[in-house]
């Protein structure tokens, strides 16, 4: 349980939330069981359509399956998920078979329909999902192979990726030749996930060092000083911009850690929280739109709504003392809005209509931590 102080849920919130996790089990859990497993591969399709069909297969991303690897390691043990253990099993081989270089170490971004390796490419991205998928799988089952498998992501990451200063190259050839691309937020951002997910599993002082300088450096090369906002790309970056659902996916980061809570970091996202609210969340619709400038810059420079920044925004507002009456809206927009019976819409327009009617293999690791968020509020 999180010792963040918060008010009693209320009896509609509560229902709500009962609802949605209900869906999550009943109908996208046994999506990725049944029509989005690929038996041949042992992989999930990247996508169903909206009839619950795989899409053409043209690729399979390591980061895929390690989400759906976190997914299926958080329900072993769940009676309602009793085959789990044996799905995050062959995910877990499949992440090792199909994805890791054994020539250069690391893993490949992609392969293809038949399994050869398609984006030959090392991304911190991915490198942070395995960290952060093994991590949790090892916590749960604490067999010796996981824990080496993790250990070699987070040798790979310090001695590959990082650029001695506290921040991460986002992207580099398969043989590690640097392809200049430098460090950006969302990578940054999952790879502090991925360290947290380490120390909750164990205790690593060279993981928890390497944590608090990416905080340190997060907070030096892309926090904007005037609204504490966290930029997409390092400061004085052309063309840059924010996204809410990444400002509040951060805050749920660091407001949730004992570790991170009183950084310099999180006081510049706690400063932010309310000034995202104001620009990226509709006070009509309550819709999270998907990316801002900075003013004088408006409207949004993309308002569609994501499924995924609907989930960031209701994980994020279970830790603020005064989230109570939106968290209970945000639940009953989420519910309306982008969960259905046959799964969920990916993306909504400006308007609100249905614009992305395909299911990634990717969106259940959102749901999924924005359930357990939500499972630790209601207690």
């Amino acid at each position: 349980m999180l010792d963040v102080s918060r008010p009693t849920p209320s009896p509609d919130s509560n229902a709500a939330f009962q609802a949605v996790q209900q869906h999550f089990h009943e109908v996208i859990v046994p999506l990725w069981q049944g029509p989005g497993w690929n038996p041949h591969l042992e992989l999930p399709f990247e996508a169903l359509d909206g009839e619950q069909r795989p899409l053409p297969a043209q690729r399979y991303r390591a980061m895929a399956c390690a989400r759906q690897l976190y997914v299926f390691s958080q329900l072993i043990g769940d009676a309602s998920s009793p085959y789990a253990e044996e799905r995050a099993a062959a995910l877990f081989r499949s992440l090792q078979r199909h994805f890791h270089d054994a020539e250069h170490g690391g893993w490949f971004y992609s392969i293809d329909p038949e399994g050869a390796p398609l984006d030959r490419r090392k991304d911190l991205y991915t490198h942070a999902f395995v960290v952060f998928a093994c991590a949790h799988y090892w916590a749960k089952v604490r067999e010796p192979q996981v824990e080496s498998v993790l250990n070699a992501a987070l040798e790979v990451v310090a001695r590959r990726f990082a650029q001695g200063d506290g921040l991460y190259e986002a992207c580099l050839d398969e043989d590690w030749s640097n392809l200049g691309s430098g460090p950006l937020q969302n990578p940054s951002m999952h790879l502090t996930e991925a360290f947290l997910a380490t120390l909750a599993a164990r205790d690593d002082a060279s993981v928890q060092a390497a944590l608090l300088e990416l905080c340190q450096a997060m907070q030096r090369h892309f926090i904007e000083p005037q609204h504490g906002v966290m930029m997409e790309k390092p400061l004085g970056a052309v063309d840059n911009w924010f996204e809410p659902g990444h400002q509040f996916e951060w805050y749920f980061l660091l407001a949730s850690s004992p570790l991170l809570r009183d950084s310099a970091l999180h006081a510049s996202l706690e400063r932010a929280f309310a000034f995202t609210e104001q620009l990226g969340v509709d006070p009509q619709s309550g819709a999270v739109c998907a990316m801002l400038e900075l003013p004088p810059h408006m409207p949004p420079k993309d308002a569609t709504q994501r499924i995924w920044a609907q989930a960031e925004y209701l994980r994020a507002l279970t830790l603020r003392p005064d989230g109570q009456a939106s968290l209970a809206r945000q639940l009953q927009v989420l519910h309306d809005n982008f969960l259905h019976a046959g799964g969920w819409h990916e993306c909504l327009d400006a308007s609100g209509a249905v614009s992305r009617r395909d299911m990634p293999s990717t969106t259940p690791y959102h749901l999924a931590t924005c359930y357990h968020g939500l499972a630790s509020y209601f207690g």
